[in-house]
């Protein structure tokens, strides 16, 4: 109001052209704040597929630095896998039996001999007897190795020299610090100076003196050579550091973009599918990685068989955080399907309505009502399917190290209290879509009569 205290004039209506100029213009704005929100989300979802493997494959390492018990489960199997004690039975019996000379034992056993006027013609044979006498010493060796190797002693022994010596991890990816897997130039040896002295000690017992002369060097198995070890290592360092952040920002990316995206439930899938796609290309990577391993380890150095049980069982554990992450993904997509307005989501929401409001009526039936309480959970559905939902994904997040099974146990675990959920609302007792109506009157009872 203006001091005269006059009011302002009302403003001028638009006209038709000035009205049509305006629709224009909004729905333009709209468009261009639709199409930003789309290339943000997009760039952000890329990010994510991108970092998606990267954060695995560094939560993996992270946990095998830093978890003593993680590390010694994935170390055990590799003590009793038959493959791993044939190859250590094999290498620590040539070891023995390569520090006898039998050339020096027949010659004097010809010399003493000849000595006693044994005939020519046995003094001269008993140069025959080093390889019988190499074949029975190396039978009686290997028996003896073979024991203490396959022992549950030797396995015990393996777990706790594997928990003192944690640091071996530390050595193998980043070069730092002492234990039993070590890099050495290009090569990963694993140390088996313990084994070598149990084995020498127990041979030594069973009579076997020349056993104490295994020598103190080359107490090493290869386990496998590489000459990109420097920035294996550099990435691994890398890795080790962002470990604890990098699934959490590429999660953080990923809320984001949905949260960015026009619409939250496809970008929510789209989501989930690329994931899903880059954890099954880290597991083909895998795959060829291990084809690699195997290919850069000379037969004459390690059998095939153990080499493929070591990998195997370094990588365990990546493959099945590698396996839940894809599990997860999928599910994730499929429940975002399931909310949309396809005609398979539509007719699963119906078949499951209409089973749980089965349910619930038969419960109120009997005699079971849920009243106040199953309308308020009626009314409150969308918010009590979320938090149950929302409980889940926490449940998985704080769960050490879930497995596809933990993902497929809360995942049925979430359905029934869904469903429980569903049964207790439609057991209030009110028939849905009546609840609300207000009592009729005299004057309407009498009209409708």
């Amino acid at each position: 109001m203006d001091p005269s205290g006059a009011h302002p004039p009302a403003p001028e209506p638009l006209s038709t052209a000035e009205r049509q100029e305006y629709e224009r213009l909004r729905r333009l704005a709209t468009m261009r704040h639709r199409r930003a929100r789309n290339v943000t989300a997009s760039v952000l979802l890329v990010l994510t597929f991108l970092l998606a493997p990267l954060a695995v494959v560094a939560a993996w390492v992270n946990s095998q630095i830093s978890d003593t018990d993680r590390y010694v489960r994935t170390i055990a199997p590799v003590a009793t896998a038959p493959s791993v004690r044939n190859a250590l039975t094999d290498r620590l019996t040539a070891r023995v039996v390569d520090k006898v000379d039998f050339r020096a034992i027949t010659d004097a056993l010809g010399r003493a001999l000849a000595r006693t006027d044994a005939p020519s013609a046995v003094v001269d044979k008993t140069s025959l007897l080093t390889g019988p006498l190499k074949n029975a010493m190396t039978t009686a060796v290997r028996t003896v190795v073979n024991k203490v190797v396959t022992s549950d002693q030797f396995a015990e022994a393996w777990n706790i020299a594997n928990r003192r010596a944690h640091a071996a991890v530390v050595k193998t990816l980043t070069g730092e610090g002492n234990s039993a897997v070590q890099a050495k130039g290009d090569t990963i040896v694993l140390d088996i100076g313990t084994l070598v002295d149990n084995v020498k000690k127990r041979l030594v017992d069973e009579g076997y003196e020349k056993a104490a002369a295994i020598p103190d060097v080359d107490r090493t198995v290869p386990l496998f050579t590489t000459d990109k070890l420097d920035k294996a290592q550099s990435l691994m360092r890398l890795l080790d550091v962002v470990g604890t952040w990098l699934p959490v920002t590429t999660l953080a990316l990923a809320a984001i973009a949905v949260w960015t995206a026009p619409s939250h439930r496809i970008a929510l899938m789209a989501a989930a599918i690329g994931t899903g796609v880059m954890m099954i290309a880290l597991l083909v990577a895998l795959a060829v990685m291990r084809r690699v391993y195997l290919d850069s380890v000379p037969t004459n150095v390690l059998p095939a068989d153990a080499a493929r049980t070591i990998y195997d069982a370094f990588v365990r554990f990546l493959r099945v955080s590698t396996r839940t992450v894809l599990v997860t993904a999928m599910i994730t997509a499929v429940a975002g399907y399931l909310y949309g307005p396809g005609r398979g989501a539509r007719f699963v929401r119906s078949v499951t309505a209409r089973g749980t409001g089965a349910g619930g009526r038969a419960l109120a039936h009997a005699g079971v009502r849920t009243g106040s309480t199953g309308r308020w959970l009626e009314t409150h559905r969308a918010w009590t399917t979320g938090a149950v939902i929302a409980g889940g994904a926490v449940a998985l997040v704080l769960w050490n190290y879930p497995t596809a099974a933990c993902v497929a146990l809360v995942l049925g675990i979430v359905v029934v209290v869904l469903a429980l959920l569903g049964i207790l609302a439609a057991a209030s007792g009110v028939t849905p879509g009546t609840e609300s109506a207000p009592p009729r009157t005299g004057d309407q009872i009498r009209r409708t009569t």
